[in-house]
């Protein structure tokens, strides 16, 4: 039974310009999954996701904070961006790439229109993937701030 926080991330996440974004950014990419999460101090929820790797999560579905990368971004506000695991040493002995096997990664904060953090746009993908080009950078951005006003747009619409 998923509480209420679980429920309005859920229902904010479905969109389908969000699940167009998704798609978009693992065509472009070349990534298996991507997801837009609402991230607090305490959780991590799947909003939206497209899984074409098996992870295993469904939206409203739940991490637990700790174990990931998200939360480093919730508390810096900056991107994390990955091409290889094993060939960073930054992330090479990190617990989150190995406790979820991905070697690609890719991560946004999504602040919302009134500034405010809401959570992460984000990819993985078990193998290596170029994901720090300039490019991909410049798409991944604009995508997690065409998010923030849909959902910003959806808090309205909902207030």
């Amino acid at each position: 039974m998923k509480d209420q926080l679980a429920e309005d991330a859920v229902a904010q996440g479905d969109n389908d310009e969000i699940r167009a974004i998704l798609e978009d950014i693992c065509r472009m990419t070349d990534m298996g999954f991507a997801a837009v999460a609402r991230v607090t101090d305490t959780r991590w929820i799947a909003c939206q996701l497209l899984d074409k790797i098996a992870f295993g999560l469904q939206p409203g579905d739940e991490l637990e904070i700790q174990t990931t990368i998200c939360n480093d971004i919730r508390q810096s506000g900056q991107r994390v961006v990955i091409d290889h695991v094993d060939a960073d040493i930054q992330w090479q002995t990190h617990h989150t790439p190995i406790m979820y096997g991905f070697k690609s990664y890719a991560s946004f904060p999504i602040f919302l229109p009134d500034g405010s953090f809401f959570g992460t746009l984000c990819a993985i993908d078990p193998h290596p993937r170029a994901v720090s080009g300039a490019k991909v950078i410049a798409a991944m951005e604009e995508y997690s701030k065409r998010i923030a006003q849909i959902l910003g747009n959806n808090q309205t619409q909902a207030g």
